[in-house]
């Protein structure tokens, strides 16, 4: 193909900024940090971007993507389960039309670069390269594709590399960032195509991994908006679109252990040794071993005597606030596997339970009912009446300041509908504003400090600026269900009657029609050590 940029027409950039919310973007733009996505901003309309329940990436992304909610697409978590078993989610467990395919068959080509959850890809008019929960090095569209953009741009990987200096560094950042805005200006100059959707991970991955670090958030963001610049330049695009998933924000509240709390009322049983909680990682988070050894994992003397340790009521919540005492908590936790520390520890022992948190970033409680899951507790008529216990139940819980915990506590049929619901947690438990979180954790208080000191809230942001977009409209009331009408609508292709959103206000014209059923491909499992490692790494496992 033809690599020059000479009569390029791109009627939309997509610019997906992870986590992007008012609250980080607006004293960037005020400090002059980020004067590209501030002149975007100001020279078209802007609002909040109201996620979904849960607000994070795995889902949201292919909700974006698909106008539709979890219970059509089928994506809750990064993980999905079946029974007791879980593997990460990938592209093959969306079950509805990503909105590129959509313009494909309407003739309209695309490139799309590091949107989460579109590995493996699927054939359509442009080129793909997938963004998180893919392997390093994954399978692209059109095949070979990945290695062309290497030898074009030096090199590209999904995920920040430590070759240089250490992933979680500043430079390790812009790097990655940089890689990422290279790839798809190269794809772009490549492929001409009619839609660009460009995804930054990077926005979200610095307060996960350097809360608070205002340097680091302002590197980030300062690259972010270079890379912008340059694609701008190159892709000469007619509109552009500014969305993000969901926000972020300090977590101000407390900690909730669902699972602890579910115990002690009588739903859950506890277990030791190691088997009860799945290994969430294949090979550790923080391995002992290095090089060409990385991976390989023996059970020796130090799983022995955790083991002992844990039996003799040792635990390590008890080690780590000793090590803490006397500031040897981090350096010593480095240096201990992750796996051996949850082989010590009491874990959930879900065939046994009736109820329990599966995944804290599903934001809900599952039923471990009888004919659904393999050992179920819960007899099928009484699902209803145990269900409402527990939404009773988790509705009065307070803080220890005496606040509400939850902001809502509610059936799963709230928030989801479509032939995917049944997937879905049977509770849905949305904290308080967002300023509270919940985990999975047993073996501890109920309530204690945050372990993660900001994480995800629920109202991102979007900004809307070009020639075919109206000046003037509010979007107050704009969702994440609305990214994808609002695209087909600018492309004049008919609305899926499927979709939960509609088109933003900034665009009109709109028509829909009724789909053929979607024929997704066969769902394959997420078989990469290395990507449950870098979601373990970002707390999300």
């Amino acid at each position: 193909m033809d690599d020059s940029t000479d009569d390029r027409d791109m009627q939309l950039l997509v610019i997906g900024l992870d986590a992007g919310c008012r609250s980080i973007l607006g004293p960037l733009c005020e400090d002059g940090k980020i004067p590209t996505l501030a002149d975007l901003i100001d020279r078209g309309t802007s609002g909040p971007l109201e996620s979904q329940i849960p607000p994070w990436t795995a889902s949201a992304w292919p909700s974006m993507y698909t106008g539709k909610n979890p219970g059509k697409h089928g994506v809750y978590d990064f993980l999905s389960f079946d029974g007791y078993e879980w593997d990460v989610v990938n592209a093959t467990y969306v079950r509805e039309r990503p909105v590129w395919e959509l313009l494909s068959e309407h003739g309209r080509s695309s490139v799309v670069v590091n949107v989460p959850v579109t590995h493996p890809p699927r054939e359509f008019d442009g080129a793909l390269i997938p963004g998180m929960t893919a392997p390093e090095d994954p399978p692209c569209h059109p095949e070979g594709i990945l290695e062309d953009v290497k030898l074009a741009c030096d090199d590209y990987h999904v995920y920040p590399q430590s070759t240089d200096a250490p992933e979680q560094s500043i430079e390790g950042y812009e790097r990655t960032i940089e890689c990422r805005g290279e790839a798809f200006q190269y794809l772009c100059r490549r492929e001409n195509p009619d839609f660009g959707f460009v995804q930054f991970q990077q926005t979200d991955t610095v307060f996960h991994e350097r809360p608070g670090d205002k340097a680091a958030i302002e590197a980030v963001y300062q690259a972010v908006d270079e890379q912008v610049a340059d694609i701008l330049e190159t892709t000469d695009p007619k509109n552009v679109l500014v969305v993000s998933d969901h926000g972020m924000g300090k977590i101000t509240g407390t900690e909730f252990r669902v699972n602890e709390f579910l115990r002690d009322h009588g739903y859950l049983e506890a277990k030791k040794g190691g088997d009860g909680m799945p290994n969430w990682s294949k090979a550790w988070e923080n391995d002992l071993l290095e090089g060409e050894d990385a991976g390989k994992h023996d059970d020796g003397s130090l799983a022995t005597v955790m083991n002992v340790a844990a039996k003799a009521g040792i635990t390590t919540q008890r080690i780590a606030n000793a090590l803490d005492t006397v500031g040897l908590k981090e350096p010593i936790g480095r240096r201990v596997p992750n796996e051996m520390i949850r082989a010590a520890s009491e874990q959930v022992d879900f065939p046994e339970s009736k109820a329990y948190v599966r995944s804290k970033s599903e934001l809900g409680i599952r039923i471990n009912l009888e004919g659904r899951e393999p050992n179920g507790q819960v007899a099928p008529d009484e699902y209803d009446e145990v269900r409402q216990e527990l939404i009773d139940l988790l509705s009065d819980v307070r803080t220890p300041d005496g606040e509400a915990m939850f902001e809502v506590v509610a059936p799963r049929e709230l928030y989801f509908d479509g032939p995917h619901f049944e997937d879905a947690p049977d509770i849905l438990t949305v904290p308080d504003d967002f300023d509270n979180a919940i985990v999975a954790d047993v073996g501890m208080d109920h309530f204690g400090e945050p372990m993660e000191p900001w994480n995800h809230k629920q109202t991102g942001f979007v900004a809307a600026t070009g020639e075919d977009f109206k000046d003037g409209a509010s979007l107050e009331e704009a969702t994440i269900f609305d990214v994808a009408p609002t695209i087909c609508t600018l492309f004049d292709v008919p609305i899926d009657v499927e979709m939960d959103g509609v088109p933003l206000p900034v665009v009109e014209g709109s028509t829909e029609e009724s789909y053929p059923e979607y024929e997704p491909d066969p769902i394959s499992a997420t078989d990469d050590a290395a990507v449950e490692d870098r979601l373990s790494d970002l707390g999300y496992l």
